[in-house]
């Protein structure tokens, strides 16, 4: 039987040369981002049918060099395609033909637009048939959000931060001056950097960023930079053959075993123009290994002028939201912990992280279905170190009605009794709010009662056919500590979707990944416990029923 292929994958390998390397037999970076782009583009032509162009890329992780003669095979598969873009998700191993050792090295996720005669077409959509497939595109979605806010997020936070200004305690022994490491450079495009509407492939440009940064960062260091981190960036504008490419590269920072540098690329088209276009930015991160592979110390940089002194600071800020946006966006559900300290820095990372997680658990294919009582069924889901529930039922009740009333946090106490009470702590912004929530014991009445402090992140459908979505996780507030008079609960992912299934009515299913602390009441008490959730989900029933006019009103706001 043969083996099931995605229709838009396309696949690439290639021997790693000596003139694709570096000083070190390593592959160039920019090498690979050229290999990269155009894999990623075939895959969404084939999906669209037409040429594409690439419009974004997200952050990307290098975690593993590829030496000369080593094999690099990259896949690339379109996840999700909306209007006129499509997310394409790229995967980058490499292999050691010699031995057969395989390396991941990096994972990457690409915004591409179709294009036909310089206007944008209509995609069809992605029909996703394995689980994996339904993951990628149902969590496609609340990335595509994340894209769209993301210029005016960095923006916000940038402005909002509070970065300590060191320069003052520095050794300044060890400063190199910040415009000792500028570099700037043109390129002019040819043909071979094009692809066939003759729009300069993004690969390249990515490459030609590689390059100047590169350079300045060797200016810093004295010494040969690795490539460890490119950040999110966006094209702005397409450029053509004879386009001429100014590449500007600066060091923004310097940290004590990585740098910053900035990147920025303008294009014109006569040497006569006045006016360039800005094509795109960038900041990637670099790392100076030593004999052992082993990242070094390297000099501070020293900020020069007021325009110096932001890139400086603003560095600082990028770098802690670096590490929050991939410390909770690119870990594995498993290595995420249970309460992640909420901050403005991370607040948009902790919604994309709640929301998607509640999405990859609803789309496993792996439920057992374990009762059914009064039109009720509750499936369970064993899965590593969790054990995993969810509930689903028909309820007659218009779906927007039904998604402001479950919503609203503040009235769940009407219908589950294991909430005692819920005050709202923060409204963070028209979809996440943080809650603090009081309930009932487990074990007993010489228990003490547990609280919890949550984010309620809520969603509505995309497209037709995808559901309302409300997810709730455990975050930790200084402003609410733990107290003597309650034991600290604690949830990794729980929450509602609901589909609407005609006119009038709503599938609703609930989901909840059990903490520790449930687990072992459950261990203890599974005679009673399909009772205990059915009888919950049919008081939700009936609280949706009773107050299935109370919200028209409000049903303009969705």
């Amino acid at each position: 039987m043969e083996t099931y292929r995605n229709p838009t994958e396309v696949q690439m390998s290639q021997l790693v040369l000596l003139y694709h390397t570096n000083h070190r037999g390593e592959l160039s970076v920019g090498q690979l981002l050229k290999w990269i782009d155009i894999t990623a583009c075939l895959s969404a032509e084939k999906h669209a049918g037409c040429p594409c162009v690439t419009a974004s890329v997200d952050d990307i992780y290098f975690e593993h060099t590829i030496r000369t003669g080593q094999v690099v095979n990259i896949k690339a598969k379109v996840n999700r395609a909306f209007n006129s873009s499509m997310e394409v998700g790229i995967q980058v191993t490499s292999e050691d033909p010699c031995n057969e050792k395989q390396w991941n090295v990096c994972k990457a996720l690409a915004t591409f637009v179709a294009q036909r005669n310089s206007s944008k077409v209509k995609l069809k959509q992605i029909l996703p048939l394995t689980e994996e497939e339904k993951v990628e595109y149902s969590v496609a979605a609340e990335r595509r959000r994340m894209r769209l806010v993301y210029t005016e997020t960095i923006r916000d936070l940038l402005a909002k931060s509070v970065i300590q200004d060191d320069l003052e305690s520095r050794d300044c022994s060890r400063m190199v001056p910040a415009e000792k490491t500028r570099v700037e450079s043109v390129e002019l495009v040819l043909p071979p950097h094009a692809n066939h509407q003759g729009n300069t492939f993004g690969g390249q440009i990515m490459a030609w960023m590689e390059n100047v940064a590169t350079i300045a960062a060797s200016r810093l260091c004295g010494a040969h930079p690795t490539l460890k981190t490119i950040e999110m960036f966006h094209f702005r504008g397409p450029s053509q053959v004879g386009d001429r490419l100014v590449l500007k590269a600066i060091v923004n920072n310097a940290f004590k075993n990585s740098m910053e540098v900035g990147v920025c690329v303008e294009a014109y088209h006569q040497e006569m123009e006045s006016c360039r276009r800005h094509l795109n930015s960038a900041f990637m991160t670099f790392v100076v290994l030593d004999g052992d592979d082993q990242p070094i110390t390297l000099p501070w940089i020293q900020p020069q002028g007021e325009e110096g002194e932001r890139r400086y600071r603003e560095a600082s800020a990028r770098k802690k939201m670096r590490l929050d946006r991939k410390y909770i966006v690119s870990c594995k559900q498993t290595e995420v912990p249970l309460s992640v300290p909420w901050d403005p820095s991370n607040q948009v990372y902790l919604s994309y992280n709640n929301v998607s997680s509640l999405k990859m658990l609803m789309a496993k294919d792996t439920w057992v279905l374990t009762s059914e009582i009064n039109k009720i069924k509750l499936y369970t889901l064993e899965d590593d170190k969790f054990l995993s529930f969810h509930m689903e039922m028909t309820v007659y009740t218009d779906t927007a009605q039904a998604f402001l009333l479950l919503s609203d946090l503040g009235r769940r106490p009407e219908w589950d009794k294991h909430y005692q009470s819920v005050e709202l702590v923060q409204q963070v912004d028209e979809d996440d709010a943080i809650y603090r929530v009081i309930s009932t014991a487990l074990g007993g009445a010489e228990c003490k009662p547990q609280d919890f402090v949550v984010l309620a992140s809520r969603r509505k459908p995309c497209d037709s056919g995808e559901p309302y979505v409300l997810a709730l996780r455990s975050v930790t507030l200084p402003t609410h500590p733990k107290t003597p008079e309650y034991t600290r609960g604690e949830t990794l992912c729980s929450g509602f979707c609901l589909w609407r299934e005609g006119d009038q009515q709503t599938k609703v299913s609930y989901y909840n990944q059990a903490t520790t602390s449930f687990l072992n009441y459950v261990t203890t008490n599974v005679a009673g416990l399909s009772s205990e959730f059915i009888t919950t989900f049919k008081a939700c029933e009936q609280f949706l029923l009773d107050n299935k006019s109370e919200l028209a009103l409000s049903l303009q706001n969705l």
